[in-house]
């Protein structure tokens, strides 16, 4: 619930140990400034760890026996995060040459074999996906969307993706994908939806839309409240402290028990019911994809069409047997910046899958936020029913969920909103150039002012505030919006270029800003049949380098593109205008010639 507080004590461990990470332990003086810290401590020694009580005696020792050495030392780590916190600062002209050096650091850590990037453990990376999508998208450089394709194949097939109950898990403890910590997060099966819904765009995959969908029914009705909408922050991985992700996992007797004998021998082959488990502690197994159908149909001797009916029947089978286990806490509180994303990444869903089911719920869920969250000059709270906590993550997430929700409604409403929230995100998190995580008004933790650049694992908010103020630049054809998020990713995109793996969004918003977008301007009214049709499709065209904004009679909050205006009064019929920069294509009139404009204009 108070992320900034725990940015800012990560950090401070980490600069003492090189390592941060939950559960965090820090030792403070009374101003609460760090003097030592780690991670996690055993009860008694083990695993090459002190016990706590040891580390408890013998820190309680330094500060009592040196505590001006204890206090120095504090102080001393408190002026250098000042310095840090506000981020390292470049400078200079932006260029292509800044996005190709971070584009060749994520190359050399991706793992061709496996996918993903580096080693054990693993964590899903999303927002890099998605930098990787769109440079593919417009420079079809094969190797991009291959990273993509096997890094989604392979966590579809493994144990992070909860091959029962959909979604995923927070990450893999080994290298393969298959054994994870069983948490679910929101902020992460967001991402991930928005990744396969993309991947699907861009491949024609069945395989990634019906993992969409999965994670998209898991949020629906677990993350979800299904009536006043909103999404809850978050599965626990276990029931009881000494359970290791029983709910998850299966034994070989167990499944026995619940499935056929031809059942059982098709989903041992499938899933690796095999001897030992995956789990150390209990020998229990993590489902995963061991072996696809034809395979199994080669071994056990039987056709496709069988093995894969049996599959279908023994998961039912097992689904149900699972869901008379005690499952995992949900933490129902609703979190706008991770809501902010799943907002978004449901419109997309619904634009990808065709699933209005998605849109609804995404729409339900921003109403709620508007209505119980929202203060038109302060933005939106940090968590629903919670303190008057805002962060500017909060804004700029939600931001991109009201720009996302105007393009795929037309309701020029959201974009007034969005409008109103940037304004007040500048006014309270702007430290030239770039966005504090708290207020200026906020008492903060260490009282070190912090501007967070890299993607951790969310999305950075200065990065997804850059590519809001880019968008609202666009869209409401404001130099001032753009100004800024040029001012700040002259500051921090030179100095982050060889962290591309963290800093994904970032670099984003440098491809948002080198490469302007496909703006589709449509112009009609809203009710008729031929606007519609235009507007479904330009949300279904493959184009993540695009902005939509739409135009009807009597609504003037959202001007035509420029180099556009004059060929508007011209305009007898519904028509979509296609602009990039200072040139536009011929209007065109129907969906196909909409579609065949967007596969082709590039910018001029």
């Amino acid at each position: 619930e108070r992320p900034d507080i725990d940015a800012r004590y990560q950090n401070a461990v980490s600069a003492i140990t090189g390592q941060g990470g939950w559960p965090l332990t820090a030792f403070l003086t009374p101003e609460g400034k760090v003097f030592f810290g780690g991670t996690y401590f055993p009860k008694s020694d083990a695993y090459g760890r002190p016990g706590f009580k040891r580390v408890l005696l013998r820190v309680a020792a330094y500060y009592r026996d040196r505590r001006d050495e204890a206090v120095e030392a504090a102080e001393q780590l408190h002026r250098q995060m000042a310095l840090v916190f506000t981020g390292p600062q470049g400078g200079g002209a932006l260029d292509r040459a800044h996005l190709e050096t971070a584009l060749a650091s994520i190359r050399r850590v991706f793992d061709p074999a496996e996918g993903g990037f580096g080693g054990a453990p693993k964590f899903p990376h999303p927002s890099t996906l998605a930098l990787l999508l769109r440079v593919h998208a417009r420079t079809r450089q094969d190797d991009l969307l291959e990273m993509v394709v096997r890094t989604l194949g392979k966590m579809a097939r493994g144990g992070i993706h909860d091959q029962l109950g959909g979604g995923f898990h927070r990450y893999a403890t080994d290298g393969r994908w298959n054994v994870p910590h069983f948490e679910k997060m929101l902020s992460d099966n967001a991402g991930l939806l928005h990744s396969y819904a993309q991947a699907f765009q861009a491949t024609g995959t069945a395989l990634f839309a019906e993992v969409a969908r999965d994670t998209a029914n898991f949020m629906a009705t677990v993350l979800a409240d299904p009536v006043r909408g909103g999404f809850y922050g978050s599965q626990d991985a276990d029931v009881g402290p000494d359970d290791d992700g029983a709910y998850f996992t299966w034994a070989m007797g167990e499944a026995k028990e619940v499935l056929t004998a031809d059942e059982f021998a098709v989903l041992a082959e499938h899933y690796h019911l095999h001897g030992q488990g995956e789990m150390h502690a209990d020998g229990r197994h993590v489902l995963f994809v061991d072996r696809e159908a034809d395979v199994v149909a080669a071994v056990t001797g039987r056709t496709v069409d069988e093995v894969r009916a049996l599959i279908a029947s023994g998961r039912q089978k097992m689904t149900g047997a699972r869901n008379l286990r005690k499952a995992p806490y949900v933490d129902t509180a609703c979190y706008a910046n991770w809501n902010g994303m799943a907002i978004s990444a449901f419109l997309a869903a619904s634009v990808a899958l065709n699933e209005p089911a998605c849109r609804d719920l995404a729409l339900r869920s921003l109403e709620r936020f508007i209505n119980e969250g929202y203060e038109q000059a302060r933005g939106f709270v940090h968590v629903l029913g919670g303190d008057e906590l805002r962060l500017a993550d909060d804004q700029v997430q939600m931001t991109q969920a009201l720009l996302d929700a105007y393009e795929v409604t037309g309701h020029v409403r959201y974009l007034r909103i969005a409008r109103g929230v940037i304004d007040a995100a500048l006014h309270e998190f702007w430290e030239d150039p770039g966005f504090r995580d708290a207020a200026k008004s906020t008492a903060i933790a260490l009282e070190v002012p912090y501007k967070p650049l890299q993607d951790s694992p969310t999305p950075s908010p200065n990065a997804t505030g850059a590519l809001a103020l880019l968008r609202l630049s666009r869209l409401l054809g404001t130099d001032s919006h753009r100004s800024l998020a040029e001012r700040l990713l002259a500051a921090f995109v030179p100095v982050l270029a060889q962290h591309g793996l963290y800093a994904s969004t970032l670099f984003i918003a440098l491809d948002d800003l080198l490469h302007e977008p496909a703006h589709i301007a449509i112009v009609g009214p809203r009710k008729d049949p031929r606007t519609r049709a235009l507007h479904l499709a330009a949300l279904g065209a493959w184009r993540p380098d695009r902005v939509i904004s739409h135009h009807a009679e009597g609504e003037d909050d959202v001007p035509v593109p420029e180099v556009a205006r004059a060929m508007r009064s011209q305009v007898k019929e519904p028509t979509a205008f296609v602009c990039s920069g200072t040139s536009c294509a011929p209007p065109v009139t129907t969906p196909q010639a909409l579609a065949e404009t967007l596969s082709a204009f590039r910018e001029g």
